[in-house]
């Protein structure tokens, strides 16, 4: 697990390779990640758009970019946390993601640029 701490909201993600969905002789594979956003701030947020950089190795480096998580713009309470998970497709089998959420504090509408850590992809057989 990785995990970034930016004006006190905590980003934690955890990645896991998919095997019954994935096909390598297809160039095919399939990640989910799970995510846990943890509000210790002062001020109750709401997360408004998500951006993201997928890095495949060999390939060109693709940008997701669009409003909330998984259709949700979700409310985080003082003290309170949001997790979902989601996924991602590789064609090599090696790749990272990293990113940012964009938060808005309810209290006086200021938005906060929150660093989603960077993790890392990797089929198992991959590995060495």
């Amino acid at each position: 697990m990785v995990t970034e701490i930016t004006e006190g909201i905590k980003v934690s993600v955890e990645v896991e390779y998919q095997s019954d969905y994935s096909s390598p002789s297809k160039s095919h594979y399939v990640f989910t990640y799970h995510i846990s956003i943890e509000n210790n701030s002062n001020y109750t947020i709401k997360l408004l758009r998500r951006y993201w950089q997928i890095h495949d190795a060999g390939y060109t480096m693709r940008e997701v970019e669009g409003e909330g998580v998984i259709g949700k713009q979700p409310v985080i309470e003082p003290g309170q946390s949001h997790e979902y998970v989601s996924g991602c497709n590789l064609k090599s089998g090696i790749g990272k993601m990293k990113g940012t959420y964009l938060m808005e504090r309810l209290v006086d509408g200021k938005q906060l640029r929150v660093t989603i850590p960077e993790f890392i992809m990797t089929a198992p057989y991959r590995s060495n």
